[in-house]
């Protein structure tokens, strides 16, 4: 899978932490709101507080080229 490594809600996905439907329905939420779609997965209750900032930097890596395992 290749997997693009600046979208947290594909981050999320590919770590089983959230549904496809859950992301569409956040980014549906989001696009009303204007709210980054971190807080609103925490809001929503899809995701705790602590799986985003594990997602997060997770994603930081991946930005920096530093992530090798998959």
């Amino acid at each position: 899978m290749v997997l693009n490594q600046s979208r947290l809600g594909e981050l999320l996905i590919h770590r089983k932490l959230i549904s496809t439907t859950q992301l569409e329905q956040a980014l549906a939420q989001q696009h009303s709101c204007q709210k980054p779609l971190g807080e609103l997965l925490v809001e929503m209750n899809f995701v705790s507080s602590e799986q985003l900032e594990r997602v997060l930097a997770e994603q930081n890596f991946r930005k920096s080229g530093f992530w090798i395992i998959d």
